[in-house]
């Protein structure tokens, strides 16, 4: 005799198995770090998009005020994977700290400059030799923000030796330039955009390392992404999705609309900004250069970049 009730457990158990989605992936919770900023903004796009959910990745992203913050979250298992400078993480690795780069993320295009040193419409510097022992605004002292225009200045004639550095957040630069309280600043968008009503660009810093490389990353412990190999897989092919959409000029409406509902720039201003754009493989020659660049005026060996990046 046919038991009814072992029929009714044989026909709900196709019927799972006929809904359930064919992925072959296992849902797994991923945590991640970034900055609320255009040139970190992937993650966002990816989960709303539903990349991520494709891939088998419930993510929970979390604001992270800087670099080193979001550093010191992954160092400590707050959260699984960041968002970080090249920099950051190059001088990390001199010092033994257990990080890995597994995907890349903003790339400086010289056709699309998200950044760029500022004077005054007034002013009347020219060049980089204009600005020996002037006065120039930079986002973080000792970082590669600051560093890459002592290159800069370097690369063309000037002392960056001679030059006073202060620390501004790129928010406080524009009305800092109108005051005159800085002689240039090395302004990020969309700050840029706000700058120009009273200042002019006087050069991309940034072009003093290459036409194009790799500024920032995404990283992870590298003990926890040897024992996540699967996890680690999964986030690098989303980003990679990510990046060739964001990148499509075809997408740049929808992603100025994500990017106003989380980081909560004005509409206006992600309209008229230059536009990030983002890596979409991870080579070490586009990460050599902000290695090196950061070992010379942070004062530490510079190294091969293929020892920052994960070997699975």
């Amino acid at each position: 005799m046919i038991n009814p009730s072992a029929v009714a457990r044989v026909l709900l158990a196709a019927v799972v198995l006929i809904a359930a989605p064919a992925t072959g992936q296992t849902p797994a919770t991923l945590s991640i770090a970034t900055n609320p900023i255009d040139s970190g903004a992937e993650v966002y796009y990816a989960d709303d998009l539903g990349f991520f959910a494709k891939a088998g990745l419930n993510v929970q992203i979390q604001p992270g005020q800087n670099g080193a913050a979001i550093a010191a979250a992954v160092a400590g298992n707050a959260v699984d994977i960041g968002y970080a400078d090249i920099g950051a993480l190059a001088k990390a690795h001199t010092r033994g700290i257990d990080f890995s780069i597994i995907a890349p993320a903003a790339l400086w295009d010289s056709t699309v400059p998200v950044n760029a040193i500022m004077v005054s419409k007034t002013s009347p510097v020219r060049n980089a030799k204009d600005l020996n022992g002037k006065t120039i605004a930079v986002p973080g002292l000792g970082t590669a923000a600051a560093f890459v225009v002592f290159a800069w200045l370097d690369a063309n004639g000037a002392d960056s030796s001679t030059v006073k550095f202060i620390e501004l957040p790129y928010s406080a630069m524009p009305a800092a330039i109108e005051a005159g309280r800085v002689d240039a600043a090395h302004v990020a968008e969309p700050f840029i955009s706000v700058a120009r009503e009273h200042a002019r660009v006087l050069a991309s810093a940034d072009d003093a390392l290459g036409k194009q490389y790799l500024r920032t990353v995404w990283f992870a412990r590298t003990s926890w992404a040897t024992a996540h190999p699967d996890l680690v897989a999964r986030f690098v092919s989303v980003m990679r999705q990510t990046a060739t959409w964001a990148n499509d000029k075809r997408n740049q409406a929808k992603s100025a609309a994500l990017l106003v509902q989380h980081t909560k720039i004005d509409p206006a201003l992600v309209a008229s900004m230059t536009r990030a754009r983002y890596g979409e493989s991870l080579e070490p020659s586009l990460l050599q250069p902000e290695v090196d660049l950061n070992a010379k005026y942070d004062h530490f060996a510079s190294f091969p970049s293929t020892e920052l990046v994960y070997k699975r």
